[in-house]
């Protein structure tokens, strides 16, 4: 075992790797930020004037470089075969999500990484947004009670262009992270009912990818999860509704640390300010007519990496278990035959 940061790359800088993962990996003591993985000419120019760092042409020659590690934010389709070449080469692999197109692909990848005995984990950040952090403290504190249904959604009004193909659909990217935050706050799945809405093929659409979707599901605790993804939503609902025995939580907006990445600043540049959000932002319980804040905890995106470099020196479990993105992946894949079929699909 050694002390010595984690010497990790990135593969692929458009707007995840460039604002999601470059300044965490770069603000983060315990990561050796080598470099970006690309093979455009453009991303290239930009990874020169923006980090500063060398640009490589394969996971290859990121491994002769001397990388332990990469990160994956690449198209969705690539996710899969990159994170499983990047195994055989030797390298930890940081997938974003989604993890994979299909639960088999994200069994069989982790499957792999056991067989070979290199560390594999899945870039769930949302799990340390404010007000997920938020909701899961007053869970924990009793304040709402025994939680009994779980509202959460991602919408946008952003009709055109819609959702990046790269994302896979609404349901692949937004989903992953509405379903994984539903299985860590009320545990296993065992029915899944969806409804979805594809591009209708107008100028400049993509016909197929899904842009609206809805999924509700039935934990085997006895609470429901109701997730919407969309990026036709002209009247964006309550980022969350979380109702309990004895109260809800109520939460509008979504967690400032992406706005923040996007416009140039890093928990390197903020320091203790980073992820703390405004009065003005928190949510509140309520119990009938008797409101109460409830303050936001700090975001925490700047959390993520540094408990993957402690799980590589051995100090600490790896910040995400990859067969939580099986489990994610599986409750998708019911949600999907569930859109088509209209009927609810029940797990094992």
């Amino acid at each position: 075992m050694t002390d010595a940061p984690v010497r990790i790359g990135l593969a692929g800088y458009g707007f995840g790797g460039r604002y999601f993962h470059a300044p965490l990996l770069a603000s983060t003591p315990d990561c050796e930020f080598l470099g970006v993985v690309t093979t455009s000419p453009e991303r290239r120019k930009q990874i020169a004037g923006e980090l500063g760092r060398p640009a490589y042409d394969s996971l290859q020659e990121l491994a002769r470089a001397g990388a332990e590690a990469v990160a994956i934010s690449t198209p969705a389709a690539t996710h899969i075969p990159l994170a499983q070449e990047a195994l055989r080469l030797g390298l930890a692999v940081v997938c974003d999500k989604p993890f994979a197109l299909d639960a088999a692909s994200a069994r069989e990848t982790t499957e792999l990484a056991e067989r070979l005995g290199v560390p594999l984990t899945v870039y769930q950040n949302r799990r340390w947004d404010s007000d997920f952090l938020t909701l899961r403290r007053l869970v924990a504190e009793g304040a709402l009670g025994t939680l009994t249904r779980f509202e959460s959604r991602f919408e946008r009004f952003q009709p055109e262009p819609g959702p990046p193909a790269a994302g896979g659909g609404t349901l692949l990217d937004f989903g992953s992270h509405l379903v994984d935050q539903a299985l860590v706050l009320s545990g296993p799945v065992e029915r899944v009912y969806a409804e979805m809405r594809s591009r209708d093929g107008g100028e400049g659409s993509e016909v197929g990818l899904d842009e609206d979707v809805f999924v509700a599901l039935t934990h085997r605790s006895g609470a429901r999860s109701h997730l919407s993804g969309s990026w036709r939503q002209g009247a964006p609902g309550p980022r969350f509704r979380a109702t309990g025995t004895t109260g809800t939580y109520v939460v509008d907006g979504v967690d400032g640390q992406e706005a923040l990445l996007v416009a140039g600043a890093s928990p390197a540049s903020e320091g203790e300010r980073w992820g703390i959000e405004p009065e003005q932002r928190w949510g509140q319980v309520l119990r009938g007519d008797h409101a109460e804040p409830a303050p936001s905890a700090r975001g925490a995106w700047d959390l993520f990496y540094p408990a993957f470099a402690a799980a590589l020196r051995g100090t600490r479990p790896l910040p995400v278990d990859p067969w939580d993105a099986v489990t994610t992946a599986t409750v998708l894949d019911a949600a999907r035959t569930s859109a088509t079929t209209g009927e609810v699909v029940r797990l094992p």
